[in-house]
């Protein structure tokens, strides 16, 4: 029989600090050890929910391909939210006075690994699928778009204020907007134009989808994400004099928050896209119908989310430098 003998003082002390914890709450002690004493051992794939995970790939078409399609499309929504829980994180410090250089570098770090991820294994889809059997299952997925991800459209308003997220031609209208323009901003937002028509410029179903389902959800995060969107959230911080080394690397590392999302990310997608589906404008059968060419080069929409660290040249130069790289093979 175990008397307090047969424990260390860790235990008891342990011990101790539970009937405190316990007691506070009008609880007994003795009931959550029964709890503890008859519950089974926690298994690797009950915690993670493996059976559900591996359950979750439902190809609707028979070329096996379709599958590695799907798992990297799911692959990227859970970065995707690896990357909204980090947002979450600045927008609880803002909320609760908290917010620190070091907070905002940290967080920004995270983010920027996410999706170096994602752009480091994006071969996958560029060159790890049949092209003939793309091409076949492909057309059985429409209107269906990761046009439609709405929890990328949600990093896109977490990051900067919503004029830099607006299409190109309303950016200076919308320069000084205020918590009240948001809707008349959140109407121009450059993906809108992104899934027009070729031809007719008309909406596509796959945008009348998204509106649809989502455009009150991302309305409200931008009236939400009004002061504790990244590029807010800089440019509010008090930096001491000592502080210059950590400024600086908060600078760097959200340019490269820039850049990945902005030029590495979207133009993954383009590579995939000129390797995937016909370059004549006039046959191209885009993915959901959307207008990549106009839509997924940086050069052509300039989404840059911190134009404030930017040189001129580097402005004028968006995006530039990685097509002729990746796409044409230029030094």
């Amino acid at each position: 029989m175990h008397t307090t003998n047969n424990f260390t003082p860790e235990i008891l002390e342990k011990l101790e600090a539970l009937q405190k914890k316990y007691s506070a709450m009008g609880q007994d002690l003795s009931s959550y050890l029964d709890g503890l004493l008859y519950a089974d051992f926690l298994t690797y794939w009950d915690y993670i929910n493996l059976d559900t995970l591996l359950s979750l790939q439902q190809p609707i078409t028979p070329y096996p391909d379709e599958k590695v399609f799907i798992i990297y499309h799911q692959i990227t929504e859970l970065y995707f939210k690896l990357s909204l829980h980090e947002f979450d994180r600045i927008s609880e410090a803002i909320a609760n006075s908290n917010i620190t250089p070091e907070l905002l570098l940290e967080r920004i770090r995270r983010i920027n690994r996410y999706f170096e991820a994602l752009t480091n294994s994006f071969d996958i889809m560029v060159d790890g699928m049949d092209h003939g059997e793309f091409l076949k299952f492909r057309m059985s997925l429409l209107p269906a778009s990761g046009f439609q991800s709405a929890q990328y459209r949600k990093i896109e308003i977490c990051c900067t204020s919503l004029d830099r997220v607006a299409h190109k031609n309303h950016r200076e209208v919308f320069s000084n907007y205020t918590l009240d323009d948001i809707p008349q901003v959140f109407n121009h937002l450059y993906w809108r134009e992104g899934a027009s028509e070729l031809k007719s410029g008309l909406k596509t179903l796959t945008l009348k989808q998204f509106e649809k389902k989502y455009d009150e959800e991302l309305l409200e995060l931008a009236r939400q994400s009004y002061t504790s969107n990244v590029r807010s959230a800089a440019a509010n911080l008090v930096f001491s004099d000592d502080q210059s080394d950590i400024k600086e690397e908060l600078k760097q590392a959200m340019r490269w928050l820039d850049v990945n999302v902005n030029i590495n990310w979207t133009l993954v997608h383009y590579k995939s896209a000129v390797r995937y589906l016909q370059r004549d404008p006039e046959d191209i059968a885009a993915s959901g119908g959307t207008n990549w060419q106009k839509y997924l080069p940086p050069r052509f929409q300039k989404r840059i989310f911190f134009p404030e660290l930017w040189s001129e040249q580097e402005l004028e130069d968006w995006g530039k430098g990685w097509v002729k790289r990746e796409i044409f093979g230029v030094k």
